[in-house]
């Protein structure tokens, strides 16, 4: 799986970007704005991900569950696979919504996400904006998870893409029918359910975590149904960094060292 690894998940990268772009030229939540321009500030910032972790992370995430695996360590390792490779899935995606909700609630970890949430629209490339700061972060705090679990390496290669996927979908500029949305948001996060999550408004920035899987925000309390102003009236991004001067390349990666004032 080694070698296939880098081809699975750059496939399934390039697949469900294009799809979900594709749903957004068709059924739009909004009239996208400056579309060209947010795009190449956006994958520009993924670009740099990517050069970030290979450089200070050769083999990832999944290179330490092949290390764990090799030490035969980890709290799951000796379960059957049908138990173990769920189980891993699982936990992991709790990892990372629990990883979320401590990027929100300590200062100096907010400056680094709130570049994520500075994005004045929404739509696939949203779910790729994170400021190469928190991604390292995130990828350190993953290999921990992985390796504490004893994660088997096709689990966490299930997990990287199936977080990938969602991410992309759950960011969205999609108008799903309401009938729909809410029997998929019962197993998928939606982009409606996560729309909330993008508001103005603190208190609404500080609900539905989840990026995958929705029922982390049912069962710890941080479930939102929908925004204040309603599905259509919610006002997107940050109270601060609206300028479209604040969407380029560089005011994006610069953004966590300079204050928040309007």
């Amino acid at each position: 799986m080694t070698a296939a690894e880098p081809y699975i998940r750059l496939g399934a990268f390039l697949g469900v970007l294009a799809l979900v772009a594709l749903a957004e030229l068709l059924a739009p939540w909004r009239r996208p704005q400056a579309r060209g321009r947010r795009w190449l500030a956006n994958l520009g910032v993924l670009a740099l991900d990517g050069l970030a972790v290979r450089l200070a992370f050769p083999a990832a995430a999944i290179g330490a569950a092949f290390w764990a695996e090799a030490e035969g360590i980890g709290l799951l390792r000796g379960l059957p696979g049908w138990a173990a490779i769920p189980l891993a899935v699982l936990a992991l995606d709790l990892a990372i919504y629990l990883q979320h909700r401590v990027f929100h609630a300590v200062p100096w970890l907010w400056r680094l996400h709130r570049m994520h949430h500075a994005d004045t629209e929404i739509d696939a490339t949203t779910g790729l904006r994170f400021h190469p700061g928190e991604i390292l972060l995130s990828m350190a705090i993953k290999i921990a998870v992985v390796v504490a679990l004893g994660a088997a390496p096709v689990a966490v290669l299930v997990f990287e893409v199936l977080l990938n996927a969602t991410a992309m979908f759950s960011h969205g500029n999609l108008a799903l029918p309401p009938a729909l949305d809410r029997r998929l948001r019962r197993l998928l996060v939606t982009p409606a359910m996560h729309r909330v999550h993008h508001s103005v408004l603190r208190a609404e920035t500080d609900s539905n975590f989840g990026f995958c899987l929705p029922w982390w925000d049912r069962l710890l309390g941080t479930y939102r149904a929908a925004p204040a102003a309603g599905p259509d009236g919610v006002t997107i991004g940050l109270p601060v960094f609206r300028g479209a001067e604040e969407q380029r390349l560089d005011r994006l990666l610069t953004q966590p060292f300079r204050a928040e004032t309007p």
